[in-house]
């Protein structure tokens, strides 16, 4: 699903650096980052979804080479393959929830905005626990609410990538236990990895392999 070879970022002379000689992820695999604030984490996540372009090497997305795309391939391919969940939620103030989980659908015309697509939103959110709050705004939901929201249109599209950063950070701990359920059982049904930062040490058992950013190492998960 994601292979990365000979991957240097920088943010300007002098700056922060990151280099990752060698890194794949399987079809359905899921992995948790973790590592020290700084480390990078959060920009392997941008790099991988084309946020952001390396200095040099390769990053290839489900036999896409995405380091080569122009900026707006790069969005297309984002909106309609990957589903990210940000740290900062990355919502929009002025759309109520459901059109936030929707949002993905109005920026991308490869993606149909259907009476399924609707449905699939209504459920998400049901499952979120979010069923009741689908016509406020952010401003009107807490922080813990806006997680929900984000959950959910990362995965509105059926993505065959899940990136999350921190996608848990803002919830309690049965909340935590409820969405990344949710979050792994819709990945399985579309056949979906995921990729996952977290400093949660207490959710690591959950995934079937930890990359250590710090060393850039890969260990066992317990």
């Amino acid at each position: 699903m994601v292979r990365i070879e000979e991957l240097t970022f920088g943010y300007g002379a002098g700056g922060f650096r990151l280099r990752v000689p060698d890194f794949t992820l399987q079809d359905g695999e899921r992995v948790a980052i973790v590592g020290p604030s700084g480390s990078g984490k959060t920009t392997l996540l941008n790099l991988i979804a084309g946020i952001l372009t390396p200095d040099q090497g390769r990053i290839e997305v489900a036999g896409t080479e995405v380091s080569n795309l122009a900026d707006a391939e790069r969005r297309k391919f984002r909106a309609s393959r990957i589903g990210f969940v940000f740290q900062d939620f990355a919502l929009l103030d002025y759309l109520p929830a459901r059109q936030n989980i929707l949002y993905p659908y109005r920026i991308t015309p490869a993606l149909i905005l259907d009476a399924e697509a609707r449905d699939r939103a209504e459920t998400l959110a049901v499952a979120c626990g979010i069923g009741d709050k689908l016509d406020r705004h952010p401003s009107e939901l807490s922080q813990g609410e806006q997680q929900r929201v984000a959950i959910c249109r990362a995965l509105v599209t059926k993505p065959r990538l899940i990136l999350s950063d921190e996608a848990t950070g803002n919830l309690d701990p049965d909340s935590k236990a409820r969405i990344l359920d949710l979050l792994f059982e819709r990945a399985a049904d579309a056949g979906a990895s995921v990729l996952a930062v977290t400093h949660d040490h207490e959710l690591l058992p959950r995934f079937g392999r930890i990359v250590d950013f710090a060393q850039f190492r890969e260990v066992d998960a317990a």
